[in-house]
């Protein structure tokens, strides 16, 4: 094994001292060099051909990019596509199971930095796999990841359509509402503790690509815990919500009932979206961008 990383870096320096080219939009020049999203150089002597998700959203990029049929394992929860679903699961970002996971054997694995845990990746490196770490922050990480895993699989030409396609909707969207006055805007992810958006999440992006303005912008994390005195003192206007109707007005919860004075619940701006729409970093997130969107329209339109 550390042979032949000896042998693939040489090859690598090699072409790069010889002028040669490491990629060529054909998909066929190698080595190809690349960096992760933990900042890790990663050098591919050919494309991957079994490939493991360790995330129902990188499952869902890897059959947008064209890739889905060199999947050989998933997250559990993988459910989008259709197809996804009777691929073999190797557990989730708090437990994978190991054993299953080294005898499918992929050459590739892919994780999300901050849904599995550093020592999870770890455990899989010192194992011999190859993992490459993804991590989406905004809405134009999206294609970028596509043409990524289009690169790393050999399928670009599919995945460069899909990256356009999400580039050119997200682009309208970002037209339309050039001029409109910002909403003050609450994510709610979870209700106790209170759990919201912070800066470094996607959903911030969504928010202001909506023309929104994240009422918790200002904190750095990705999903920052929040007391009932700093939602009363950000008053939005509007909430949006990952968690059921059902589920946040029930007694366990009560959340409508416990913020009757706010602006968003006075005037009836509470809506739900639904959590694989709005949290998985995967094209699916452009119909989440829009039902934000159409609501916050909604309102300039009062």
């Amino acid at each position: 094994m550390r042979i032949n990383w000896i042998l693939l870096t040489a090859l690598f320096i090699f072409a790069s001292l010889a002028g040669l080219p490491s990629y060529a939009q054909d998909g066929k020049v190698l080595p190809l060099r690349l960096v992760d999203d933990q900042g890790h150089v990663f050098l591919l002597a050919h494309r991957a051909k079994r490939i493991i998700s360790l995330s129902p959203a990188i499952t869902e990029l890897v059959f947008a990019a064209g890739a889905g049929e060199k999947l050989v394992g998933v997250s559990r929860f993988s459910d989008y596509p259709a197809a996804a679903r009777s691929i073999p699961s190797v557990g989730d970002a708090f437990s994978l199971d190991l054993e299953r996971l080294l005898m499918l054997e992929p050459d590739l694995v892919i994780a999300w930095r901050s849904g599995n845990t550093k020592l999870g990746i770890d455990q899989l490196e010192r194992l011999g796999l190859r993992v490459f770490v993804t991590e989406a922050t905004q809405l134009a990480d999206i294609p970028r990841l596509l043409r990524t895993i289009g690169k790393l699989a050999g399928t670009l030409p599919v995945a460069e359509s899909a990256a356009q396609n999400f580039e050119m909707a997200l682009q309208r969207l970002k037209q339309q509402r050039a001029t409109h006055e910002p909403v003050s805007v609450f994510q709610l992810i979870w209700p106790q503790p209170l759990i919201t958006a912070g800066a470094a999440h996607i959903i911030n992006d969504i928010i202001n690509v909506c023309g929104g303005t994240n009422s918790f912008a200002s904190l750095p994390d990705l999903m920052p815990i929040i007391s009932e005195e700093n939602l009363l003192a950000a008053n939005p206007a509007v909430i949006f919500s990952s968690i059921s109707d059902e589920l946040l007005a029930s007694n366990t919860y009560g959340f409508v009932q416990r913020f009757p004075h706010i602006s968003a619940v006075k005037s009836g701006h509470v809506y739900f979206i639904h959590p694989d729409l709005i949290h998985r970093q995967s094209p699916r997130i452009l119909e989440a961008t829009r039902l934000v969107c159409a609501r916050l329209d909604a309102m300039h339109a009062q």
